[in-house]
């Protein structure tokens, strides 16, 4: 038993699904299987139950989750004070972000820490911000480009570097929504209804929650063209003229189709995005990660 074995593990307790845990560790799912058949063996007890439809853990399997994740927390720790005797700081660090958030962000912070720390190897992957705070929670990243969620879990520490407000949009060019957009400007004495048009909203995350609240509230039902993943695939319909959509406008800002979309002015203003970085408070000890919590300063931004 070795702590890569303890980590794939962790990994596979909290997805608990062989392909997914594959990808995240560069394995295959069958080398993800192998390993958990090893620990079975080594330690004489089932720790999953497996179909074809469902992963589950035992009681056994969850006692040594709960065992690989403290052991694993107490080698994290113990690396950081290991290698705080060193002079020049080395090691690697994961970071989860989306591909807007590494142009808008990472892309200054981690400028700035090559500077200083040229010897931690940087390990970036990229996805859906919504799954930011879960990925790091989970135990894959160390550090996440997120948005501040409504309610922060309390193992997870949190430090906002910018503001971004979110903002409707809808197609540049002339077709069936720009249309339709001039039809309720017409008739509408006050702020226009996204409500009434084709919408494009994220299937999960902060966004989709600010959007649910306001769609909540509204005399009538709202008319969902789709559900998609990642605000980047929404400004890419939005600009193909499939509907409108919410999004926060550092992703306008940074996307290449920002000349193919335009914001709605006049539409509802919901509460705007926090961003920053999180991390979970226990690995904050970790050298690597403290080095680049603390070159993080909103006044990069």
């Amino acid at each position: 038993m070795d702590f890569k074995q303890l980590e794939v593990f962790v990994a596979l307790a909290n997805e608990l699904h062989f392909a997914n845990t594959a990808r995240q560790h560069h394995m295959t799912a069958s080398a993800v299987t192998r390993l958990v058949q090893r620990l079975e063996e080594e330690i004489g007890v089932t720790l999953l139950l497996r179909n074809n439809r469902r992963v589950e853990l035992t009681p056994a399997g969850r006692a040594f989750a709960e065992f690989a994740m403290e052991t694993l927390e107490q080698w994290y720790r113990l690396q950081g004070s290991l290698q705080q005797t060193q002079k020049a700081l080395r090691g690697q660090l994961k970071i989860y972000s989306s591909v807007t958030a590494s142009y808008g962000i990472l892309a200054g912070l981690l400028a700035e820490f090559r500077q200083r720390y040229a010897g931690v190897e940087i390990q970036l992957h990229t996805g859906d911000q919504a799954l930011a705070v879960e990925r790091v929670q989970a135990g894959f990243e160390e550090i996440g480009i997120a948005a501040l969620p409504d309610n922060l879990p309390a193992t997870i520490a949190f430090k906002t570097l910018t503001f971004s407000p979110l903002r409707f949009i809808m197609p540049a060019a002339a077709g069936v929504v720009s249309e339709r957009v001039h039809q309720l400007r017409q008739r509408q004495s006050s702020l226009l209804n996204p409500a009434e048009l084709p919408l494009i909203i994220s299937e999960q995350g902060l966004a989709r929650q600010r959007l649910d609240e306001w769609l909540q509230k509204q005399p009538i039902s709202p008319n969902i063209y789709a559900q998609v993943s990642g605000h980047e695939a929404i400004v890419s319909m939005v600009a193909l003229g499939f509907g409108v959509g919410l999004v926060p406008e550092l992703v306008i800002r940074h996307s290449p189709l920002q000349d193919k979309i335009r914001i709605i002015e006049d539409a509802p203003e919901l509460q705007a995005f926090q961003i920053g970085l999180c991390a979970l408070k226990s690995r904050l000890e970790l050298p690597a990660v403290k080095a680049f919590w603390d070159v993080a300063n909103p006044d990069l931004f």
